[in-house]
């Protein structure tokens, strides 16, 4: 019986190095499972929106994220006003509506300030209940039903857990891009780096439309809460007005954070009539 013996091609083919899955691939699928479990593995019941929601964070810990980022928001809209009448105003609305609605049924400590700032038109709110509004947008309100509006509307926010809902939204994003660009990107190849920004911009448009779905929610919510406040939801229409009204002259900030009003007052009063089919109560306060 003769030696067997292997040609180069059959060594090769026996022991050299087979074709398969690039190492890039498996760190990106790795890290894109990793992103998917853990987003869809965090989730508790929102007994507000009666929805299930996806959040990695519990709400103490949104309290104190709320309470860390106040003093930075406070300076950059030029602190709290010295207004000691308007700022006791917002914070007695902003009570009102959280003591006699079911926004008072959540575990947040809801506080309401006033910025100082004159020319920048906003209002906006913090995860844990910290809520702003402009000295520039307060100028703009003549009844105190419009303050419910705008602090329902940020309430509703909080109420909702936007906030902490979007963080983990986003974690996972970056986890599902991050992998995406691990996987197509090719420092030898030019057109790889068009995939990853691809995936990126991709990235960017999924949060986009959670932000414009979070407002659409929170008017829902203020509508809800305004109503339960003792003050006239309809009021909300009139705020998206004034902000129609006062973006002629100037572009509020506001519109930077929010839907465009005139898209929104069409939504708001088909969910007025959805909440209060045989029609608005009488007594409620403009």
């Amino acid at each position: 019986m003769g030696m067997v013996t292997l040609d180069r091609d059959s060594a090769q083919g026996t022991y050299g190095r087979r074709p398969g899955i690039p190492p890039r691939v498996i760190i990106a699928l790795v890290i894109a499972a990793f992103s998917v479990f853990t987003y869809f593995a965090s989730s508790s019941y929102n007994p507000i929106t009666e929805s299930k929601q996806h959040i990695s964070i519990t709400r103490d810990q949104e309290i104190a994220l709320g309470l860390q980022a106040k003093p930075q928001m406070e300076r950059q809209y030029g602190g709290e006003s010295r207004d000691i009448r308007k700022q006791a105003l917002v914070k007695e609305i902003g009570a009102e509506v959280v003591s006699k609605s079911d926004a008072s049924k959540t575990p947040y400590r809801y506080e309401f300030h006033l910025l100082a700032d004159p020319r920048t038109i906003n209002a906006f709110a913090l995860p844990g209940g910290q809520v702003f509004i402009t000295q520039g947008l307060l100028s703009h309100l003549t009844t105190r039903g419009q303050v419910a509006a705008v602090l329902s509307h940020e309430i509703g926010h909080v109420a909702a857990r936007h906030s902490a809902q979007h963080l983990a939204k986003q974690r996972l994003t970056e986890g599902l891009t991050g992998a995406t660009v691990i996987a197509t990107y090719d420092p030898n190849d030019g057109n790889s780096r068009a995939s990853a920004q691809v995936a990126m911009m991709v990235g960017q448009m999924v949060n986009l439309k959670f932000n414009r779905n979070d407002e659409l929610e929170a008017d829902r919510l203020g509508v809800r809460f305004a109503a339960e406040s003792g003050y006239d939801p309809r009021s909300m229409i009139k705020l998206m007005e004034v902000l129609r009204d006062t973006s002629r002259s100037r572009q509020p900030e506001f519109f930077a954070t929010h839907p465009n009003p005139e898209n929104r007052i069409e939504k708001i009063n088909a969910v007025i009539k959805e909440q209060f089919p045989q029609g608005i109560p009488e007594g409620l306060r403009q």
